[in-house]
């Protein structure tokens, strides 16, 4: 994977601000370490191996923007990314998903991603030949065709272009055809998937094993376009190398890989404490060789984690970084706290980002034909309302936003189909009349929003 030379520092942090409000240190933090993935690239010699990335713990509240800026990361870098948490994982010898996992579901992540891409570049030319295999079914060759009883027929090659134009025109739509598409049942997978205890890796290696010897096949029969959709797919499939791309994924995985351990605070633990605590300790050292650099199988061969960057996010309300064992504390040297919101950033929340929450209720009320127009005043008057809830209840961050929110517009969602075309003004007054009553009574709003 060739990284983009023209993504600097400054213009990560630029891209993540259209979709993250504030946090400037966890941005600057995030955008250095991909820069520095860029910079091992141009190094040449053994020294490139040497160049390990500067994991980062992320601190703060929830709903402050911890998962929010990796993933964005990761889909602007185009890097295989997967979210895990923590408290999911149990010492061996407990019930728990084993560390290595992580992994192999990283693996997977990268192999998807790749075999995408790859796809994308072929689909045009797997949708010619998906049209030429309709073609035959509908016409075989050295068949005439007439689409009117009666009427001479036309050569072969005008017959079948006068399909052809036919089916690009969508006349055939509401045809059934017959074709032959892969059969991916499997009853003893079926058996097997739902057990608890079933390694889902390992099924799936099973999977591949059992469907390479004397895959099945078997006709179905399908409206045209479906019919098409199907083989595009099958022709897609067969003019993919998969052997390269696997190769492209596992180096990929390798080299740009992020994985962010979220609720790693759950797994701290004092040095004087004991019971549970063991296991938690456990976790720890079973993470640390995975963080550290080492090899993991996979059923795409040897993975490396040397050079996966590591983003681990907690709260830690009752515990600190330093009651993390010293080990696991030494292969995280960048720490950056996040602020809690405040009614200024939750003004900024609901309308500068590209997907502000303002703008996905306004575009789905559309759908009904209803248009809602926010007002600065009522915008400002929710923010304030989310952050009051939040100081006296539970600081859940931006999340409350959503509560507040859809506590606000839930008669107009129930009743939009009905009301017919409209345009709806969010006013301050508005905001109030729904929500004051409910804001005043504390208990209420405790259990409420």
């Amino acid at each position: 994977m060739k990284e983009d030379a023209t993504l600097t520092p400054a213009k990560i942090v630029a891209e993540l601000d259209r979709y993250i409000v504030g946090q400037g240190d966890a941005k600057r933090a995030v955008a250095v370490a991909m820069r520095n993935r860029w910079r091992r690239q141009q190094v040449s010699g053994d020294l490139r191996d040497e160049i390990a990335p500067k994991n980062i713990i992320m601190m703060g509240p929830t709903g402050v923007g911890k998962t929010e800026i990796a993933r964005r990361l990761a889909r602007l870098a185009r890097a295989p990314f997967l979210k895990v948490e923590a408290s999911k994982f149990t010492e061996v010898g407990y019930v728990g998903r084993d560390v290595d996992s992580i992994v192999r579901d990283l693996v997977e992540v990268s192999v998807k991603l790749v075999r995408d891409e790859e796809a994308q570049k072929v689909r045009g030319r797997a949708k010619d030949a998906a049209e030429e295999r309709v073609l035959d079914i509908l016409l075989p060759r050295g068949k005439s065709f007439t689409d009117r009883p009666g009427e001479p027929t036309t050569s072969t090659d005008a017959s079948r272009e006068k399909l052809r134009t036919m089916l690009r025109e969508g006349k055939l739509d509401d045809r059934e055809i017959e074709v032959e598409l892969a059969d991916e049942s499997n009853p003893l997978m079926s058996v097997l998937g739902g057990q608890p205890g079933i390694d889902e890796n390992a099924l799936s290696g099973l999977k591949d094993m059992l469907g390479s010897f004397g895959r099945k096949t078997k006709r179905q029969k399908l409206k045209v376009p479906t019919a098409w959709l199907a083989l595009t797919e099958q022709e897609v499939d067969k003019l993919i190398d998969h052997e390269q791309a696997t190769r492209e994924a596992v180096h990929r995985a390798e080299n740009a890989g992020i994985v962010f351990i979220d609720e790693i605070d759950k797994i701290a633990t004092k040095a004087e404490r004991h019971g549970a605590d063991v296991s938690r300790e456990g976790v720890q050292r079973d993470l640390l060789p995975i963080v550290e650099g080492s090899t993991v199988t996979t059923k795409y061969g040897p993975v490396k984690t040397d050079h996966v960057l590591f983003i681990a996010a907690g709260a830690f309300h009752m515990a600190k970084p330093s009651d993390l064992i010293p080990e696991l504390q030494g292969r995280f040297p960048i720490r950056v706290e996040l602020t809690p919101l405040t009614a200024p950033d939750f003004v900024r929340i609901l309308t500068e980002p590209t997907n502000a929450l303002t703008r996905q209720y306004a575009a789905l009320l559309a759908t009904d034909n209803i248009t809602i127009e926010w007002t600065p005043e009522a915008i400002a008057e929710l923010a304030k309302i989310a952050a009051d809830v939040n100081q006296r209840t539970h600081d859940i961050g931006a999340r409350r936003l959503h509560t507040v929110l859809e506590r606000l517009l839930d008669d107009l969602l129930f009743n939009a189909p009905d009301i017919g075309t409209q345009t709806i003004p969010i006013t301050p007054s508005y905001v109030k009349e729904r929500l004051g009553e409910l804001v005043a009574d504390e208990d209420l709003a405790r259990y409420i929003l």
